[in-house]
């Protein structure tokens, strides 16, 4: 739980301090796609196939924290620094630095309460 409330924190206290492209029109459409397109997907994945979850197996308001407030930042992020005038070389490596970030992420959400929040199936 620690772990999850720095990283909203930390995560939106960036997204919002360097955002320089994107307009408001253009957060309110990334963070609504991005919630809707993450609750869909983690009801399919958590509920059907049990490949992962938040804190615990059943629904909670808990879990409502990283699938309104965790990822959208995230995302602002990725589009706001994308380099979309760049070589595909800059942006193939752009994708890439941004998997391994994610990757690395992921690993300490599933560190043990009270600092991970993630589990696998």
């Amino acid at each position: 739980m620690i772990g999850l409330i720095i990283a909203i924190i930390l995560f939106n206290f960036l997204a919002f301090k360097t955002n320089k492209r994107l307009t408001a029109n253009q957060l309110v459409h990334s963070w609504i796609f991005t919630i809707a397109f993450h609750l869909i997907f983690d009801l399919i994945i958590e509920f059907k196939y049990k490949g992962y979850w938040y804190f615990d197996k059943k629904v909670d308001w808990i879990d409502l924290l990283p699938h309104t407030v965790l990822l959208a930042p995230v995302i602002m992020m990725f589009l706001n620094w994308y380099p979309f005038k760049s070589k595909m070389i800059k942006k193939a490596l752009y994708i890439i630095f941004w998997v391994i970030a994610i990757v690395i992420y992921e690993g300490v959400a599933l560190l043990p309460e009270p600092w991970g929040y993630f589990h696998y199936g």
